[in-house]
C-alpha cells in the first residue's frame, strides 16, 4: 500500500477588506448586466408609450411617477445590500444620492431651455424623455472610458479629483451670480451651433423633429430643444461620472446610479417646477459636495503612493452628503419663505 502524502491544512481565510473605490472589481455578472440593461430599456419603452400621445402632465401623474422612480432605486439598493453586503449597498446608495442631487441641479437648466423656447406643455415631457434617453447613452460611454482609464492609469483619480475641484469652483461662482439665472438660451453654444448649420422652423409641428419646409428639410424647435438638453447633459456628465467614481470603483454601480437618477428626471421636473426657484442655496451645497468628493479622489490617489495618507470611508461620505443637502435645503426654504407667502396670497391681498 503506497503511503499517503502528508499535507498541511490550509490556513483559514481571513475576511478581506471592502473593495476600494478604485479597485474596479465589479459585482456584476454578464447575466446581471443583461437583466439591468433589459429592465432599463423596458422602462424607457413604457415611458415612450405613456408620452406617445402628447398631453399636459398633471401634478398627480408627475407625483405618482416620481414616487415610483424613487421607490424603485431604493428597493434595488436594498436588494444589493442583502445580496452583496453592506459595503456595496452603501456605495450604491451614496452614489445614487449624489447623482439625484446633481440631476436636480440639471433641472434648472432644463427649465431655462424649455421656457426659453416656449415649449408647449403637451410637448415638454417628450423633449425631456428623448433628452434623457440620449443622455443615458452618453453616460454609458463616459463610464466605460472612465473604467478603462482607472484600470490602466492610477493618476486618473488625481485627474478626476482636479476636474471636480474645478467644477466646484465654477458651480459656486454660478450660485453666487444672479446673472446666470437669467441667461438667454440663444447664448447656449449648442443652440448657436445648430442654428448655424441647420434651418429651423418658426413654429412647433407636434412631435416631429424634422419637416419639409419651403422645399428643404428643416429642424423643428422641438429638435433644437432636445439637442440642447443633450448638449447640456454632456457637460453635466463631465462632473457627475467622476463624482460617482469617487464613491465606488464598480462600473456597474456607477452605471445603475446614473441610470436610476436619469430615469426619474422627466417626472421630477414637473413635480419640482414650482419649487426649484426656492432652492436658492442648492448650488452652494452641490459645490461643497463636488469639492468634498474631489478631495476624496485626490486622497485616494495619494494613498496609493504614500500609505500614510488617510482615505475617506463610504459611510462618512454618505453622512457628509446627507448633512450638506439637508442644511442647504433648510436654509433655502427659510430664505425664500417670504416669497412663498407672497405667491400664495390672493391678488391685492397682503401676505401674512
Amino acid at each position: 500500500m503506497s503511503p499517503v502524502p502528508f499535507a498541511f491544512p490550509a490556513p483559514l481565510a481571513l475576511p478581506t477588506a471592502p473593495a476600494d473605490p478604485g479597485s474596479l472589481e465589479s459585482i456584476a455578472t454578464p447575466t446581471l448586466w443583461a437583466w439591468t440593461i433589459g429592465g432599463i430599456l423596458a422602462l424607457f419603452v413604457l415611458d415612450f408609450l405613456i408620452t406617445r400621445k402628447p398631453h399636459e402632465v398633471s401634478m398627480r401623474e408627475a407625483t405618482g411617477w416620481s414616487i415610483f422612480y424613487v421607490g424603485l432605486p431604493l428597493s434595488f439598493g436594498g436588494w444589493l445590500w442583502w445580496q452583496y453586503g453592506q459595503q456595496q449597498g452603501l456605495e450604491y446608495l451614496t452614489g445614487y444620492l449624489v447623482e439625484k442631487s446633481l440631476s436636480v441641479d440639471n433641472l434648472f437648466v432644463f427649465m431655462l431651455i424649455l421656457s426659453g423656447f416656449a415649449v408647449p406643455k403637451v410637448l415638454q415631457q417628450r423633449a425631456l424623455l428623448i433628452g434623457v434617453a440620449g443622455a443615458l447613452v452618453m453616460r454609458g460611454i463616459f463610464i466605460a472610458l472612465g473604467a478603462t482609464l482607472i484600470a490602466n492609469f492610477a493618476v486618473t483619480f488625481l485627474f478626476f479629483g482636479l476636474i471636480l475641484l474645478a467644477t466646484a469652483v465654477h458651480v459656486w461662482r454660478d450660485a453666487a451670480s444672479e446673472e446666470d439665472t437669467h441667461k438667454d438660451v440663444s447664448d447656449l453654444r449648442i443652440v448657436r451651433w445648430i442654428r448655424r448649420f441647420f434651418p429651423v422652423t418658426d413654429d412647433y409641428r407636434g412631435t416631429h423633429m424634422t419637416v419639409r419646409d419651403a422645399g428643404r428639410r428643416a429642424l423643428t424647435p422641438l429638435a433644437v430643444v432636445t439637442l440642447a438638453i443633450l448638449g447640456t447633459d454632456l457637460m453635466f456628465a463631465i462632473d457627475s461620472v467622476p463624482a460617482v467614481y469617487g464613491i465606488t470603483g464598480d462600473p456597474y454601480l456607477v452605471f445603475v446610479t446614473n441610470a436610476f437618477a436619469l430615469l426619474g428626471l422627466r417626472a421630477l421636473y414637473f413635480v419640482l417646477e414650482g419649487v426649484l426657484s426656492r432652492l436658492v442655496h442648492l448650488g452652494y451645497g452641490l459645490a461643497i459636495i463636488l469639492a468634498f468628493i474631489g478631495v476624496k479622489l485626490v486622497l485616494h490617489w495619494a494613498h496609493g503612493i504614500w500609505a500614510g495618507v488617510p482615505t475617506v470611508p463610504t459611510l462618512l461620505s454618505l453622512a457628509v452628503i446627507v448633512g450638506i443637502l439637508a442644511i442647504v435645503t433648510a436654509t433655502s426654504l427659510l430664505a425664500t419663505r417670504g416669497r412663498a407667502l407672497v405667491s400664495d396670497a390672493a391678488p391685492g391681498e397682503p401676505a401674512r
